[in-house]
């Protein structure tokens, strides 16, 4: 695991950008590192991938939700690989990888 060190806000990096996966918190505490962290381009990056990513997510669930049948049909499908996308950016968060989800991965690279 690389050390990411603290981050402006006094937590360590690798914690920072947990928390900005966590369900439910997340995506506050992705707009909030956004908004408050200066020096580390690492929270950063997974502050705006998150915010990326859970935006995409809410779009493409309210909208085939919207579809009768085949939406509604696609939608668990959508929420299990939801779910295992963010397990999955949560454990390389924490172990301080810079790990890139096609296209928001770029954005964020771009933008931290």
């Amino acid at each position: 695991m690389e050390d990411r060190g603290k981050t402006s806000v006094g937590v360590q990096a690798n914690l920072a950008a947990l928390f900005c996966y966590l369900p439910y918190i997340g995506i506050i505490a992705a707009i909030l590192f956004v908004i408050l962290e200066k020096e580390s381009k690492y929270v950063r990056f997974h502050a705006i991938q998150s915010i990326i990513v859970s935006g995409f997510f809410i779009i493409l669930s309210s909208v085939l939700g919207a579809i009768p049948v085949l939406g509604w049909g696609l939608l668990p499908i959508v929420a299990v690989c939801g779910l295992i996308l963010w397990i999955l950016l949560m454990v390389k968060s924490y172990q301080g990888e810079y790990f890139k989800v096609p296209i928001a991965g770029d954005i964020a690279e771009k933008n931290s």
